[in-house]
């Protein structure tokens, strides 16, 4: 089974320096039927104005991921980490306990244009961590590839949670088919450029929730970006 949840129904925050698409309930958006998906508790789409961003706040059990699309997204955290995130990497930090950390646009006169993505880890009293690395781009245009898997695979990332995600790149053209396992709950966000789905054209902050099913059949309309989260079902 497979259910689109197009772009334009996704709530809307505007604050200024901050433009944000949020596709489940965040902030002052609430929408009972879109609460999350899985341990998938957050992804939104965030445009950030040159010099804005966000100030030093805490989070507590949450597994929160980073991911650029346009700029550079500058990182600080209470447990020293710190850095500049740019397209063709991945940030993950792992708030545990508890950290406190900034983001914010690296750039005095271009915007940032970033997803940011919040997990529920399987645990809540492990301590803080970051990590940041980048993307093998001849890999991802090439198909589907794990980039973050919990800590007994092999993945760029350790995700402390029952979750994988995966990253593709494919080019106008390309077809992409990826085994699923039925039993198993996946979401397909479309981050940038056009794919068919089936009978369905997404388009660029598209979704798709995929239950039920034992392969995934894509092909690119243009240039493309996708990230495909795996995620065990609920009990």
């Amino acid at each position: 089974m497979i259910t689109i949840r197009p772009a334009d129904s996704r709530g809307h925050a505007e604050h200024g320096w901050l433009d944000s698409r949020h596709t489940f309930s965040f902030g002052d958006y609430h929408d009972p039927q879109h609460m999350g998906f899985q341990a998938l508790r957050v992804i939104n789409e965030d445009r950030v104005t040159p010099g804005g961003g966000f100030a030093p706040h805490s989070h507590s059990a949450m597994e929160i991921l980073s991911y650029v699309l346009e700029g550079g997204l500058r990182h600080r955290d209470s447990t020293g980490g710190s850095s500049v995130l740019r397209p063709g990497e991945l940030q993950l930090m792992s708030a545990g306990r508890g950290i406190s950390h900034s983001e914010m646009n690296d750039s005095q006169s271009a915007p940032v244009h970033f997803l940011q993505i919040w997990l529920m880890p399987d645990r809540r009293d492990t301590a803080p961590s970051y990590q940041q690395h980048t993307l093998d781009p001849a890999a991802l245009r090439a198909g589907f590839v794990c980039v973050a898997a919990p800590a007994s695979e092999t993945a760029p990332f350790r995700i402390l949670a029952d979750a994988r995600l995966f990253i593709a790149w494919p080019s106008t053209g390309q077809t992409l088919t990826q085994p699923l396992e039925p039993t198993r709950a996946y979401y397909l966000q479309l981050a940038r450029g056009s794919v068919t789905l089936g009978e369905n054209l997404l388009t660029a902050g598209d979704a798709a929730m995929i239950e039920a099913e034992s392969t995934l059949h894509l092909a690119a309309t243009s240039d493309a970006e996708l990230l495909l989260f795996d995620l065990a079902p609920s009990e």
